[in-house]
């Protein structure tokens, strides 16, 4: 009998090192199945993101050549302002409204003063009006953009550094005169 039990046991252990064999081998296998299924939703996104951008490409392509056609009937709108923009010169019949939004509350706060009375502001004090507070760094960007604003013909800078409304006696720079 201990020959047909060193038989089973042998076959025992056969058996064994089959099935973790074959584990392994699934496992190895379990690893390649899902590299291989990511890699088929990778190509599935990215063939609905392609039929997304040529559909939004298309779109757009109608809706120019639509806006063209409008544009040749109608006149121009104005440009709107993008916070940041640059500051252009100052010239007649240029209209606030090309300035930035933060430019433009400047503006406003020194022009609604009474011209009689009152006299320029410095920076500080126009922080305040446009209700920013007094903390350093929101004057020191009111101050930039004031005296960017000086710079390009907005304004008027004094000598002390405060800013009034209105429009320098000289033309800006490049202005030359019309005779």
């Amino acid at each position: 009998m201990a020959s047909v039990l060193g038989m089973l046991e042998e076959r025992e252990t056969a058996a064994r090192v089959r099935v973790e064999g074959l584990r392994e081998e699934v496992a190895r296998l379990a690893g390649v199945l899902e590299a291989a299924e990511i890699e088929l939703d990778r190509r599935v996104i990215a063939r609905e993101e392609l039929v997304a951008a040529l559909a939004a490409s298309a779109a757009e392509t109608t809706a120019v050549t639509e806006a063209e056609a409008e544009q040749e009937t109608a006149p121009a709108p104005a440009p709107v302002p993008v916070p940041g923009s640059i500051v252009p010169p100052w010239r007649e019949g240029l209209p606030v409204t090309v300035l930035a939004a933060d430019y433009q509350r400047i503006l406003g706060v020194l022009e609604e003063r009474p011209p009689a009375g009152q006299g320029p502001l410095k920076a500080k004090e126009i922080t305040v009006e446009l209700g920013l507070g007094t903390t350093s760094a929101k004057v020191e960007g009111v101050r930039s953009k004031a005296r960017r604003l000086a710079e390009r013909g907005w304004l008027v800078q004094e000598t002390s550094g405060m800013f009034s409304a209105g429009r320098p006696p000289v033309p800006a720079p490049g202005a030359g005169s019309s005779a």
